[in-house]
């Protein structure tokens, strides 16, 4: 195998982190309280990055703008829907806020951002003593400017190769020590933003959903290949936020494969966090859905239903709450016209959220993107008959498309919740 080529973070967009990482790995992606001893960190005041000295294309400009806001209707029955978002200093063409277009949808149907990149390690931690907050800060800003509440993605995104390069075969002589290096990182994120994160994906991607079992990375193999720094994370997380949703998230798919191994084993992550007395509070359930054996959109709900349903039970039954962190759909085994592949992607976000909002537990719903055109579904998993995927609410000239509507229709079917619920 030929050797990778440096890393580049700003070339890849978070779900290209991702897409990395599934092409190996799927087959169809109350302590530490205490002060960390990880030495001088430098906590730069957010500056503006530079801007491209390329002029992007412009976007077109929507000609169709929906009347309902999607937020409102969820608001309506005591839940709330978002999407990721990603940061860029470019305007016309840019998939982010910057784009007058895009941030259109956002302020439109969003009361939830979370950011696709810009919290990771790799974005903000250049090296073992230094941080970069600068993009999630202006994110940040953004979102309380629109009276739009923020998620936190992610403390700790648990697979080696979405460590910055520095972290990488970290080795056991290496200062500051594995400990001090997420107890540190942990504090340090949250203290920066106190409440204005009200929801954090603290672990993500623990279990190998080949075997089931815990990743290893270099990190877990120097503190001894067990869940001691997954434990850390969140009981250093509580310590520092606790009034805040702790979530540990993954992508488990509804499907087969390897997703029966791969809920089993999240399963008993899970069941261990409660014999332990982790503070985790909800089970962040990624919600990247698709057609993958030609069956159509009511065949694929009805194949997984019953199983799906046994899972989120057992989920629920341990009392942790569920959030649908990363929904869209993957449409590159579903043939037909344009308008059939809408309808039928439609009717399987519907069907998958009808499940997900027949729980009470459920109040969060975030896309993984608004717009088809800077979905990383595209570079991933290109259609064969060359069309873009749709796999977003709206299409890649920002017009809604039925899977918007879909999603409106089950909010506006499931139970309503209240403070208490």
């Amino acid at each position: 195998m030929s050797e990778k080529p440096p890393f580049n973070f700003d070339s890849l967009t978070r779900r290209e982190h991702l897409a990395l990482l599934a092409a190996g790995t799927l087959t169809a992606c109350g302590g530490g309280s205490g002060g960390s001893s990880a030495g001088p960190i430098t906590l730069p005041s957010p500056t503006p990055t530079a801007t491209p000295t390329t002029t992007p294309t412009p976007a077109p400009t929507p000609t169709a703008t929906p009347a309902a806001s999607v937020h409102a209707v969820a608001a309506a029955k005591g839940r709330r829907f978002g999407s990721a978002v990603a940061w860029s200093s470019a305007g016309a063409d840019a998939g982010s806020f910057a784009n007058p277009n895009y941030a259109a949808m956002l302020e439109r149907d969003c009361g939830v951002l979370v950011a696709e990149n810009e919290l990771k390690w790799e974005a903000i931690r250049p090296s073992a003593t230094a941080y970069n907050f600068s993009r999630f800060d202006e994110m940040l800003a953004y979102a309380e400017s629109k009276s739009m509440l923020m998620r936190g993605h992610t403390l700790f995104w648990y697979v080696e190769d979405r460590f910055p390069n520095w972290a990488r075969g970290y080795s056991a002589t290496a200062v500051p020590s594995v400990t001090d290096l997420v107890r540190g990182h942990v504090e340090t994120v949250i203290r920066r933003y106190g409440n204005r994160v009200y929801s954090w994906d603290v672990v993500n991607e623990a279990i190998d959903p080949a075997t089931g079992q815990l990743r290893s990375n270099s990190f877990s193999r120097l503190a001894g290949e067990d869940t001691s720094l997954i434990d850390l994370a969140f009981r250093t997380a509580r310590a520092e936020a606790p009034n805040a949703q702790l979530v540990y998230n993954d992508y488990m798919d509804w499907g087969g494969g390897d997703a029966p191994r791969h809920r089993a084993g999240v399963l008993d992550l899970l069941r261990g966090f409660r014999a332990r007395n982790v503070p985790v509070d909800a089970l962040g359930i990624q919600g990247h859905i698709g057609f993958y054996s030609g069956q159509t959109a009511t065949q694929v709900v009805d194949s997984r239903r019953a199983d799906w349903i046994a899972f989120l039970d057992a989920v629920v039954a341990l009392g942790y709450d569920l959030v649908i962190t990363e929904l869209d759909v993957n449409d590159s085994g579903r043939n037909g016209s344009i308008a059939v592949r809408d309808q039928d992607t439609a009717t399987l976000v519907k069907g998958y959220l009808d499940i997900a909002l027949s729980y009470r537990q459920c109040r969060d719903v975030l896309a993984w993107g608004m717009s088809d055109r800077y979905s990383w579904l595209q570079s991933f998993a290109p259609r064969s008959d060359g069309t873009p995927q749709r796999p977003c609410p709206y299409d890649r000239d920002f017009v809604a498309k039925p899977m918007r509507q879909a999603i409106i229709d089950a909010f506006e079917a499931s139970p309503a919740l209240t403070n208490a619920t």
